[in-house]
């Protein structure tokens, strides 16, 4: 199956000299193209930094990164980068401009992405994320969290991207929608061929939506296991091990 990213040997790290924090150390994984891989680890961990290097959010770094064959170079992306690569944010609340409405939000995206038909798009966009065209000319504030969520997915399918990168993509929604979300991503993965990098602390999460996961501590992955072992606690380091056991009986806690 062809490749659609390589990490090797990846380092970033902020500030220099005595002020340096190392976030990620030497961190490899591959994603084969259509694949669903999860980043997992206690907060810290150097998940969100990994996918902040892939897009050119995170500070210095250095290692390879490869996207779909070609290679990326320091912080700057180029238009052809951002048609094959978006990100969906953790908190909807930040990520949409609170006084574009909807519709500004999509237009000013696809027109930046060289797109036509401009007015078609949005609603086949709001229509692929579960929103009619009823939800054009809305504000933020006028949206609950799921609702925001959605637009940004839409946003983010603007570039008709073939990865999507998904940072804690449902921490910060009510649990009654978090499945609403995780259910319509996987729809759309499914109906897109989309290849998926998703970051979460929440294993039963990652158990659901992803194919192979690599665990993080201290910014290195310590383990890769495919969805098979996760779900059934079989993880061969000692800290893998405790992170599933911990996920365990958290979940098992009576409300």
């Amino acid at each position: 199956m062809a490749q659609m990213l390589k990490v090797d040997a990846l380092n970033v790290w902020f500030g220099e000299a005595h002020e340096r924090v190392d976030a990620v150390k030497s961190a490899s994984f591959t994603v084969a193209k259509g694949e669903s891989f999860g980043l997992v680890g206690e907060s810290g961990s150097g998940k969100s930094t990994i996918l902040r290097a892939i897009t050119g959010l995170a500070g210095s770094w250095s290692g390879r990164i490869e996207v779909a064959g070609e290679a990326v170079h320091g912080r700057h992306r180029s238009r052809a980068f951002h048609k094959t690569v978006q990100m969906v944010f953790q908190d909807p609340y930040a990520s949409l401009h609170p006084r574009h409405s909807v519709d500004r939000v999509l237009s000013e995206t696809l027109h930046l992405q060289g797109m036509d038909q401009i007015d078609a798009r949005i609603t086949r966009l709001l229509d692929s994320v579960g929103l009619g065209k009823g939800f054009r000319f809305r504000y933020p504030h006028q949206l609950s969290g799921g609702q925001r969520q959605r637009v940004a997915i839409a946003r983010a399918l603007a570039a008709e991207p073939q990865l999507l990168l998904l940072d804690e993509p449902t921490s910060a929604l009510d649990v009654s929608v978090q499945a609403e979300i995780l259910n319509l991503l996987s729809d759309l993965r499914k109906e897109r061929g989309l290849t998926f990098v998703m970051v979460s602390h929440d294993l039963a999460v990652v158990a659901h939506m992803c194919d192979r996961l690599a665990v993080m501590r201290g910014g290195e992955v310590v383990e890769e296991m495919p969805q098979a072992s996760l779900r059934a606690g079989a993880a061969t380091s000692d800290y893998a091990r405790n992170l599933l056991a911990a996920s365990e009986s958290y979940r098992r806690e009576p409300v």
